[in-house]
């Protein structure tokens, strides 16, 4: 993967944790240091360590189907891209009820909105990442990403509300992102490898 598709993909990644962070800054009101910089470190952790995990099971085992590795990592890219632009399409009010102070819920959001980024990791793998330098770059890029949008969903929430949020549409670019990235990898391997 060259750089720009790494960006590429930690911004699609990122787009759920921007979505929540808009939520949990139109229920914050106001600007809050403390809760905002601790929702949006978990975030981008959550967001870094995740494809971590799923490169270390998966990179045991992608040697075995590496004739296929390239369907693997564009059916999960598409898989979650699909999901992610379904998802954007659901009419879901803007109002949440759970408290974004709070690190039990912190943690809980963390971990439901990088479940994708494991599978990212586990498409690391099989796209010839084989080292932990390889895999490096790549897991830091997201979690900065996942951090920086992060606090730009937080802000976004306080200062504009639920209009923005509906305006942005951040599931649907996110998806379109992974989708795209993925058609690219099938692309390179079918026809320019």
């Amino acid at each position: 993967m060259t750089n720009v598709e790494i960006w590429l993909l930690a911004v699609g990644l990122a787009m759920d944790c921007f979505a929540v962070s808009i939520a949990s800054g139109i229920i914050l009101k106001r600007t809050r240091l403390r809760p905002m910089l601790t929702m949006a470190f978990f975030f981008g952790l959550f967001q870094a360590v995740m494809p971590l995990v799923g490169w270390l099971c998966a990179s045991s085992f992608s040697h075995l189907i590496e004739s296929i590795d390239h369907w693997i990592a564009f059916a999960i890219l598409a898989f979650l891209g699909g999901r992610m632009v379904r998802e954007s399409f659901k009419d879901e009010d803007c109002k949440h009820e759970y408290n974004p102070t709070s690190l039990k819920v912190i943690l809980v959001l963390a971990i439901a909105t990088s479940i994708d980024a494991l599978t990212i990791g586990v498409s690391f793998a099989f796209l010839g990442m084989r080292s932990f330098a390889d895999i490096l770059p790549p897991v830091g890029i997201i979690g900065f990403t996942s951090f920086v949008l992060s606090m730009a969903g937080l802000m976004f929430g306080i200062r504009f509300g639920c209009g923005i949020a509906r305006k942005l549409r951040a599931e649907l670019w996110g998806g379109i992102i992974l989708i795209i990235i993925g058609t690219k990898i099938l692309i390179e391997y079918l026809f320019f490898s």
